[in-house]
């Protein structure tokens, strides 16, 4: 999402279902930093480095009788840790089969594939937010600075909320994004956050990808 977002493009026509949302991490989710040089720009969980140093934790154990959810769309997500409460757009392919991003002059939107799986439901669901845009910060700035325990909270077009716990923050170089180990399907409903980190520069923007890994523990 963002300036220069072809490079890096990983191809569309890949066997996996998560081939498309793949395009996402690789494109860039942010337009550019405004400010001086010196400007420390959004959280990081850590800084990038030649391989991305790991913060996760075990995943909260499932709650008994705690069930997946059918199909619906996202509508809206809360962090409140740190300060998110936006509507959800459902976000597809553009005409050139490249993963569409949430209008970036809307800096309070988030976006989730309609293609994917929906929030709740079994397998991983995938939101992504620009972390700027050419006014300033956007709707997940401050992505990097949540902490493992807190909670995700994302209502659905059929009136129930899944509440994700917070097991893991990571950045990963574009070059070298994990996509089965983020995208891939754990057992159990599980939620992906994701926005642009590492590394910044004016000539190419934001070097990697800030990815919150989460599992649902409550339905409401």
């Amino acid at each position: 999402m963002g300036l220069g977002r072809r490079s890096g493009f990983a191809e569309l026509r890949r066997p996996s279902p998560w081939g498309a949302l793949a395009l996402v991490m690789l494109s860039g989710l942010a337009m550019m930093r405004n400010g001086v040089d010196t400007d420390p720009g959004p959280p990081q969980p850590t800084r990038l480095a030649a391989s991305a140093q790991s913060q996760r934790g075990a995943a909260p154990v499932p709650v008994a009788g705690l069930q997946p959810l059918e199909y619906a769309p996202a509508s809206r997500v809360r962090i409140g840790s740190i300060g998110v409460d936006a509507p959800v757009m459902d976000v597809g392919l553009d005409r050139e089969g490249w993963i569409d991003a949430p209008p970036a002059q809307d800096a309070n939107m988030a976006g989730w594939y309609q293609n994917g799986i929906s929030p709740g439901q079994r397998g991983t669901s995938v939101v992504v937010g620009h972390v700027d845009n050419e006014a300033g910060p956007a709707v997940f700035y401050r992505l990097g600075a949540i902490k493992g325990g807190e909670q995700i909270e994302v209502t659905r077009f059929d009136g129930r909320i899944a509440v994700f716990e917070v097991y893991g923050i990571e950045v990963f170089s574009k070059e070298d994004f994990p996509g089965v180990r983020v995208y891939g399907d754990t057992g159990h409903p599980e939620l992906r956050v994701i926005t642009c980190g590492g590394g910044y520069s004016k000539a190419n923007g934001y070097d990697g990808n800030v990815v919150v890994f989460a599992r649902m523990v409550e339905v409401r």
